[in-house]
């Protein structure tokens, strides 16, 4: 499920982008679509890469039974990797084996990188530990596997592959493994099944990942809108600095900002206010933190007053207008 800072996220790259090719409001929703699908397919190449993993395994040991004075290990291999049981059951899983037939095509095509990772696993402490072990099956496989794609995620080469594939997916990618990490450790062993429904980044069949959507395609559309009137509010708040001196980022925050305020009346004031400081953070300068705070402060208190912001829900409701406290001015 992607989470509404992440949302949030991917909303600022396609207002920044907005802002550099002039695009039109149905085009970037189209393109934010788009954008959002894809991180399905990036999720599903990440997670496709253990079951894999199950066939180079049987290939290694195919070809260390073919050498010509193979050793006692290559002529008996072990095969707890290869007949591990949570691998198996995500092979067999109609669903992944549905979206890596569509998306999963770039490993067959970097087989030699896979076959490496599998080789230098194969040294690890954690890999012979795992030969070892005893007990319950289904808990130390899955247990392993976990320990698998972290090693996976963090192999340069496997990483920079999938980079390649898409400019945006540099800043998804550690997000998306994240949330695959997650994922895979929710798996138990009585619903883990080949009819089990997949889990994905977005899944439209899911309703809190609908709303998500929702909730972000609204927020690009009225940022969109209020674009003009937000920067308007911002100049009328800057004394002795130029508009055209304020970092874009800042400007494209405070433009969200504004537009989840008077958009979005489940959403506390503070929780928005305190998201888009969050953002300039990642996003922006150093000192853009303390410069959107304060310009956001002070629209609050102005939206209010001018019935702009309508909070519902329990704990939502806003002060009373005679109660917000004379605005100054803000200095960058």
């Amino acid at each position: 499920m992607l989470s509404r800072h992440f949302l949030r996220c991917k909303v600022l790259q396609e207002l920044y982008a907005c802002q550099m090719e002039s695009k039109d409001s149905s085009t970037a929703l189209r393109e934010f679509d788009y954008h959002i699908a894809n991180l399905n397919q990036l999720g599903v190449l990440q997670v496709s890469l253990l079951p894999l993993m199950i066939d180079v395994a049987e290939q290694v040991m195919e070809e260390g039974k073919k050498k010509f004075r193979p050793t006692q290990t290559e002529r008996q291999p072990n095969r707890k990797f290869v007949d591990n049981i949570f691998l198996h059951r995500m092979a067999d899983n109609f669903e992944l084996k549905k979206h890596i037939e569509n998306w999963g095509g770039c490993w067959q095509l970097n087989a030699d990188l896979l076959k490496e990772a599998f080789l230098d696993f194969r040294q690890t402490k954690f890999y012979s530990d795992y030969l070892s072990t005893t007990g319950n099956e289904f808990a130390s496989d899955k247990e392993f596997a976990i320990g698998l794609f972290r090693y996976l995620m963090n192999r340069e080469a496997l990483v920079g592959t999938l980079q390649e594939r898409s400019l945006l997916w540099e800043d998804d990618f550690e997000q998306i493994a994240q949330y695959n990490y997650m994922m895979l450790k929710t798996l138990g062993e009585d619903t883990f099944d080949e009819a089990m429904q997949w889990p994905v980044m977005y899944d439209a069949r899911v309703e809190k990942d609908k709303d998500g959507m929702d909730f972000a395609r609204k927020l690009l559309t009225d940022s969109l809108s209020l674009r003009e009137e937000s920067d308007e509010m911002v100049r009328e708040r800057l004394q002795g600095w130029e508009f055209e001196r304020v970092a874009l980022m800042d400007i494209l925050l405070i433009n969200m900002a504004v537009a989840e305020l008077t958009g979005c009346p489940s959403i506390p004031e503070r929780v928005t206010v305190d998201e888009y400081i969050e953002l300039s953070k990642e996003f922006s300068t150093d000192r853009s933190k303390l410069f959107i705070n304060g310009i956001l402060d002070r629209l609050v208190l102005e939206l209010r007053s001018k019935g702009r912001i309508k909070k519902s829900g329990r704990g939502l409701l806003s002060a009373p207008v005679d109660a917000i406290e004379d605005e100054t001015e803000v200095q960058q």
